[in-house]
């Protein structure tokens, strides 16, 4: 039976050139189009570590997914791939806060100059693109500039995509390369459409968690890397050490589960004549907790999978510079506003922050807890 988009329309079988499709996000959305749709998957990336698991040639799909292992900033097949592809969805970006203090050129030539021929082409070949953004766009809320008396209202905290100012740091806080590079790129890709007529659909994350995500350093990743804070409260509960409140915790994010987040990215893919021309917010605003509230649920959580008790478990307060050095700055709270997703996809998330951090430090505990005791059994230099 055809499948329909929320129109009544057939959806046709699309070629999607996925740059990026090799990561967290890629993964997840590669197994949504092989699983449930008729759609190619033409994965762009420097690794396919974690798609391995599709790339079988023994698998039902073999013939609807293929991985390209090229660097896009210098291999001449990605003109050739985004031309001979009906759409194509851009997941290439450096985006671990870690980084922009001590990577900020990598973090806007990977977020701003390296994007630029990937709209070029699109726009030159006349093909759809979905760019994946940052919720960090914004920059600082107004909230956060108001007395103490103010802030506990959301509706200072509120990011509306059509409304919202974007609000950065001193140009020494090196935190916001990435933001801006982010937001510079949204705008090239606007200026497009103004001008040239590109269609796209802009996403913009927020704090997107599961199973994949980021790294455990010294297991998969470097043992120096320092990975975004869900897999690093993670990589503390592994090692047995105390989970790190940056500033003691206080700042409070919304975290949406990977698979409401790929629902929501599949109805962009299958209604272009809802999603063109718009930027989605894509969060849970019913899922905000601050960080320490968020480590003392990862630690009840861990202590319900691995057997130790919680009592064992700790957290404890860093500043930021020591943290992340010397030019770390920081938004305090993001909220999105759900009313245009909400209005052109009928999208809302499903899963609350209990059941997906369930779900995803099981997966951490199951995947990651071998390799760390061999880690840790190793005799230190």
């Amino acid at each position: 039976m055809a499948r329909v988009n929320l129109d009544g329309k057939t959806i046709p079988m699309l070629a999607i050139c996925m740059i990026g499709g090799g990561g967290f996000i890629g993964s997840h959305l590669c197994e949504k189009l092989v699983a449930e749709t008729n759609h190619k998957a033409v994965v762009v990336d420097v690794s396919s570590d974690k798609i391995n698991h599709l790339l079988d040639r023994s698998l039902p799909w073999a013939h609807r997914i293929e991985f390209h292992q090229l660097n896009i900033k210098s291999d001449s097949r990605l003109e050739t791939l985004i031309k001979s592809s009906d759409l194509t969805i851009n997941l290439a970006a450096i985006c671990t806060p870690a980084d922009y203090n001590t990577r900020p050129l990598d973090t806007i030539f990977s977020n701003f100059i390296d994007a630029i021929p990937v709209i070029k082409y699109c726009t030159e070949n006349k093909k759809r693109l979905i760019h994946f953004s940052t919720c960090e766009v914004y920059g600082k809320t107004i909230g956060s500039f108001l007395p103490e008396e103010f802030r506990k209202d959301p509706k200072y905290f509120i990011l509306k995509e059509d409304d919202s100012p974007c609000i950065f740091g001193p140009i020494d806080k090196q935190r916001w390369s990435y933001a801006c590079a982010k937001q510079m790129t949204d705008r090239l890709i606007y200026a497009e459409h103004a001008e040239n007529g590109l269609q796209f659909t802009i996403v913009r994350p927020y704090n997107w968690i599961g199973p994949r995500m980021d790294f455990i350093p010294g297991v998969d990743g470097p043992s120096d890397g320092v990975p975004r804070v869900l897999a690093c409260f993670s990589n503390s509960l592994l090692r047995g050490e105390p989970l790190k409140l940056v500033d003691g915790g206080e700042s409070q994010r919304t975290f949406l589960y990977i698979k409401d987040a790929i629902d929501a990215v599949a109805l962009m893919i299958d209604n272009p004549e809802r999603a063109n021309g718009h930027i989605f917010n894509v969060g849970n605003p019913d899922n905000e907790v601050s960080v320490k509230e968020l480590a003392e649920l990862m630690i009840k959580a861990y202590a319900k999978v691995s057997g130790v008790p919680a009592s064992s478990m700790s957290t404890v307060n860093v500043s930021a510079q020591d943290f992340y050095g010397k030019g770390y700055d920081d938004s305090d709270r993001r909220i999105p506003d759900m009313t245009i997703i909400t209005r052109q996809l009928a999208w809302k998330p499903k899963t609350p922050l209990d059941e997906l951090l369930d779900v995803t430090i099981q997966y951490q505990h199951r995947t990651y807890s071998r390799a760390m005791e061999r880690e840790l059994s190793k005799p230190s230099n």
